[in-house]
Parts: structure tokens; C-alpha cells; sequence
């Protein structure tokens, strides 16, 4: 199948780990555009039940039925590097002559036929890229986008406007995806080494940003205190901050009161004055210079910027507060990282100054958790009480050693350590927790409670809510 120019209309596209979110988010735009889709994944998930709902097909074993009906020569298999190349789904259209391709590979597509606006980076990107699409949805035009998260404004994490000549697309560096596309403008959030498994070290993972940046067409804007090589870059650099005046995109007079955050927007041609940030988070201030940034320059007025920044709903797990009572505050995070999770603590600080914080967290990945265990120890013992569930292991097997017990081992040891550590089995989360509520109440004391990790441990988030919410 030659698909240099685009994908028959009749053509099956075929999901192998269709429950993800950049790969429910291209089903659903193949399955929008007419397309027969259907697919597989491990495990049945709220996202996967809503494609169902919506009309596309799921199944969740690895025997070959209804796939042996299937066409090479008609049927385009997408996959995921969350499948594993053992998978017999998998294995039965690489034996049997199928088209497969990576999602970043079908993204690299839609790029090249729209005006891609992409948001790259380490941390914020999923956040920077859904404000940046609610904020061209405001326009005219309006804008297809392809979003790594759930937004909280359109209940989707896929945007579609057949009309407009824009997609914001959420440009993920693992496994070198993000250089499958081809930007038309791009923010980098952050350049902090992740994904080591994959680059090996930091000089090859800023390495990839280099490359990547080298793809885009007409303006990249960049963290300040992150850099690219400008020797392989032809687009316009800009650089945006949350409170530097030195960049070319900034924020000042911030103003923090009664749940609110305003702030001024400096940009190269002038300021637009006191816009109020929808979702008052203050690591979202940094967030929204990049979206407001790449709109700007897109030519969005200054209204339409002041509107959707007021109306941004947020993303699900980007900081959710799903209980707020003078006696318990509890918030959801998907950070996953040590530079993520120190702007989750430290916002919930800020907005919480006088309360126990109490972090649950789900480490992510066994690679992750070695590389980065001294920056996880450093940042989680910040917390008054810390909860470790066992390690998601998502695609990885075990590495000798590296448990959830070594991490807290670790925390323990850091100098000057005031944070209770402990483990324990998911099963027995909510007693923690009910345990931890029934000591506050005995001592007269405010918790912010926080579930944080890139894992299964949102399955937990209605149950931790009922909870605190029947127990008052």
C-alpha cells in the first residue's frame, strides 16, 4: 500500500493499542473521516469503552478472528511501541504482508498536509498544546488538534475542523517520534533528560531536540534557559518565560487572590493587560505564555486570546481538584517526572500553605525509576508524608532491584529528610487512606491529599473522592 499521498477513503485502519491516548485520538479522527476502524488493546478502559460507545470495534485478546477477514492490500495497521513485537496480532500482520506504521509515522501525514502547530518538551506539553487549540478554536478558522490528554472543554482529546488549514499536535519525544513531523511552529517547554532507555544519555536526548527543531518551518519558541543548536535551524527562534524580561514572550504583574491568577502578557509588539488564567495553577502561567506565544504569532487577536485563556478548562490529570473543603483538598497529577512533581508539590503549597501534605505516588517505569531515583528522593520527601504504590511497569520487565521499597529506601536517606515514607499494595490504598483522614480528624488538622504517577493510579481518583466526600 503506497500512502506517500494521503489514505484511501475506503482504506481499514486497524489500532494495535487503540486505548492510548494518541491512538484513540487518530481513531477517532479515521473513523470521523469515514474510515472503517477497529482495534486492539490489553485492557478494557474508560477510553476505550467511549470508542466503543462511539462505534468503533475493540477487542482485548491477541487471537486472530475477525483480523483474518482483513485485506493487505485495503488495510492500514497502526501501532504503538507499547506493543510488544511478540504480540500475535502484531506478528499475524507482519506475516501476512499488512502496511504497519507508527502513530508518529500517520501524524507525520497530517503535518505535512496542515499548518502543524506543535508543542514538544519534556514537561507541559500536553497542558500548552490544549490551551493552544482551545485558544485557535476561538477563531474563525478554527483548528483540528491531536492532544495528549483529555480536554476538559470539548470532553476529547481530538479537535476537528475539516475547513482550517491548522492541527496542533502534541509532539512526543519518545522513541524519536516527534521527527516523523514536519512543524510549522513549534514551543519546546523544557529540554530535562527523560526517556533514557531510549537516547541513553542526556547529550543524545538534547540531541533529538536538536534534530527536531531542525524540522521546523517558520518560528520555534523556547523555554528560556533551554537552547537548540541554531546552526541546524532555519526557523524564526523566539524565546518565552514565565517572569524573564529578556525573552521575547513573558508574563509580569502576576496577581494571585481568592483562587484567581491574573497576569500580563508582554509579546514582541506590545502587552495584552491582566488576562485571568482559567485554571489557577501556577506552573499553568509558564504554560500559557508558550499556547499564547505560538497564537500570537498566528495572528489570533487579542481578544479572542483574553476569551479562551478565561474559558481553558484545563486537561484531565494536569492538576485536577476533585475535593475542596476547609477539612480536605484532594488533587490529581499525572506527573510522572522529578521536575513535574516538583511543580505539582510546590503548587499545591502555594495554595494550600497551612495544610499536611500527603503525596501518593505510582512511580512510572523501571528505567525511569533507576535513572532518576536521587531527583525522585530529592523532590517527594519536599511532601510531609509520602505513599508509594508498587512500580507501573507499562511495557518493561522488572529490573533486579529496582522496587518501589528501594526508592523509599532512598527518600529515607536524604539529608535533613522530615518526610514519612512509606509502601503500600494498591489494594490496600483506600484503608491508607481512610486510616490517614481518621488521624487528621483526631489531631484537628487540613491535609492536601495528591494521587500522583503516569500508571493505572486515575482508576483510584472516583474512589478516593466518595470517600472523602462520605466520610465528612
Amino acid at each position: 500500500m503506497d500512502i506517500k499521498d494521503g489514505i484511501e477513503s475506503d482504506c481499514t485502519v486497524y489500532f494495535l493499542g487503540i486505548g492510548g491516548i494518541g491512538m484513540s485520538a487518530l481513531a477517532r479522527y479515521f473513523y470521523a473521516n469515514g474510515h472503517p476502524v477497529m482495534g486492539y488493546d490489553l485492557t478494557r478502559s474508560p477510553l476505550t469503552e467511549e470508542l466503543e460507545a462511539e462505534g468503533i470495534m475493540v477487542k482485548y485478546d491477541e487471537a486472530v478472528d475477525e483480523e483474518v477477514m482483513l485485506e493487505p492490500t485495503d488495510t492500514l495497521v497502526v501501532r504503538t511501541p507499547a506493543v510488544p513485537e511478540g504480540n500475535e496480532l502484531l506478528q499475524y500482520f507482519m506475516q501476512q504482508g499488512f502496511t504497519i506504521l507508527k502513530r508518529a509515522e500517520i501524524l507525520g501525514l497530517v503535518t505535512r498536509q496542515k499548518k502543524a502547530l506543535c508543542v514538544a518538551g519534556t514537561h507541559g506539553k500536553t497542558t500548552t498544546s490544549t490551551l493552544l487549540a482551545h485558544l485557535m478554536h476561538g477563531t474563525r478558522a478554527g483548528t483540528n488538534a491531536f492532544l495528549g490528554g483529555i480536554s476538559l472543554n470539548y470532553r476529547s482529546n481530538l479537535l476537528l475542523a475539516p475547513e482550517s488549514e491548522y492541527v496542533v499536535v502534541e509532539a512526543d519525544e519518545y522513541d524519536r517520534s516527534f521527527h516523523h513531523l514536519r512543524p510549522y511552529m513549534s514551543v519546546i517547554t523544557s529540554i530535562d533528560p527523560d526517556h533514557l532507555d531510549i537516547y541513553g544519555d542526556a547529550k543524545s536526548y538534547q540531541q533529538g531536540f536538536d534534530d527536531y527543531a531542525a524540522l521546523v518551518e517558520e518560528a520555534v519558541v523556547i523555554k528560556k534557559g533551554f537552547h537548540v543548536d541554531e546552526g541546524k535551524v532555519s526557523a524564526k527562534i523566539y524565546s518565552y518565560s514565565m517572569q524573564d524580561r529578556d525573552a521575547d514572550f513573558y508574563a509580569d504583574n502576576i496577581r494571585v487572590s481568592e483562587g484567581e491568577i491574573r497576569f500580563d502578557f508582554h509579546h514582541p509588539e506590545g502587552v495584552i493587560a491582566d488576562l485571568k488564567l482559567g485554571v489557577p495553577v501556577w506552573v499553568n502561567i509558564e504554560n500559557a505564555v508558550g499556547a499564547l506565544a505560538i497564537a500570537w504569532l498566528n495572528g489570533v487577536s487579542d481578544s479572542i486570546l483574553r476569551e479562551g485563556l478565561q474559558t481553558f478548562a484545563g486537561v484531565k490529570r494536569r492538576f485536577n481538584i476533585h475535593v475542596s473543603t476547609p477539612r480536605v483538598a484532594y488533587m490529581d497529577d499525572y506527573a510522572h517526572h522529578p521536575t513535574e512533581l516538583m511543580s505539582a508539590i510546590d503548587s499545591v503549597r502555594k495554595i494550600y500553605p497551612q495544610r499536611r501534605n500527603i503525596g501518593i505516588f505510582q512511580p512510572h517505569l523501571y528505567t525511569r525509576t533507576r535513572d532518576f531515583v536521587d531527583g525522585f528522593a530529592r523532590v517527594l520527601t519536599r511532601l510531609d508524608e509520602l505513599i508509594l504504590l508498587p512500580i507501573y511497569p507499562a511495557r518493561e520487565r522488572p529490573i533486579p532491584g529496582v522496587t518501589s521499597e528501594w526508592l523509599m529506601k532512598c527518600c529515607r536517606k536524604v539529608p535533613g529528610n522530615q518526610c514519612k515514607v512509606s509502601v503500600v499494595e494498591k489494594d490496600a490504598l483506600l484503608e491508607t487512606i481512610r486510616e490517614r483522614l481518621r488521624l487528621a480528624d483526631e489531631k484537628g488538622e487540613a491535609i492536601a491529599l495528591m494521587t500522583l504517577g503516569a500508571g493505572d493510579i486515575d482508576r483510584f481518583v472516583p474512589q478516593i473522592t466518595e470517600q472523602i466526600l462520605g466520610e465528612k
